[in-house]
């Protein structure tokens, strides 16, 4: 009986790591089709990276969501090209924006944190969106002005939020409230 039990409990925990790989998987994929559509914007892109990432995290949680991200940004640090404009290759991350591709890992991880902790209500996928692309855009500017800086260039924090944050938060707020409306609804409809 305990060893019918146990194939049982195996069996489902088996099933499980399959159903959450294929969904890792799936929005790592989802992400990398979101990098690809873009409008440039100085040094920059406009692209819809950030909408892969806070639905991914979203809907999959911290566990998940974070995974996805770390496979989408290990794909393209070994060169797949999934990052903005197809590209990849270790020279896309450790490049001046590289800083915000590694953002993404903090951005997943606090959206993922706050619908975990608190659930998928409309205001709390919001705060959690809004606090992980602080992060992420905290972290990318100190990259960018890092790198900008290491290559001769005098960049300043007022010059690097003028290039990297300042012509993003509208189109950022939109994705923020596009993310929002997409994890609410889909919540609604499927479990995972």
């Amino acid at each position: 009986m305990d060893s019918t039990k146990e194939k049982n409990i195996n069996r489902k925990k088996s099933h499980q790591i399959l159903i959450d790989s294929i969904y890792i998987a799936m929005f790592a994929a989802i992400i990398a089709v979101c990098s690809q559509i873009q409008l440039p914007v100085g040094p920059v892109p406009f692209t819809l990276q950030t909408l892969g990432v806070f639905v991914a995290s979203g809907i999959l949680g911290t566990k998940r969501g974070t995974l996805s991200v770390i496979i989408y940004v290990l794909l393209g640090a070994i060169g797949v090209p999934v990052f903005a404009g197809f590209s990849g290759g270790i020279g896309a991350v450790t490049g001046p924006t590289g800083g915000y591709i590694i953002g993404f890992l903090f951005t997943a991880f606090a959206v993922g944190l706050m619908a975990d902790l608190l659930g998928k209500k409309i205001w709390v996928l919001a705060v959690g969106m809004v606090s992980g692309l602080l992060l992420c855009y905290a972290f990318g500017t100190a990259w960018f002005i890092i790198v900008s800086n290491s290559g001769g260039n005098n960049m300043d924090i007022a010059t690097a939020l003028g290039y990297c944050v300042i012509p993003f938060l509208v189109p950022d707020a939109a994705k923020i409230s596009v993310a929002v409306i997409i994890v609410n609804h889909l919540d609604k409809i499927i479990k995972i």
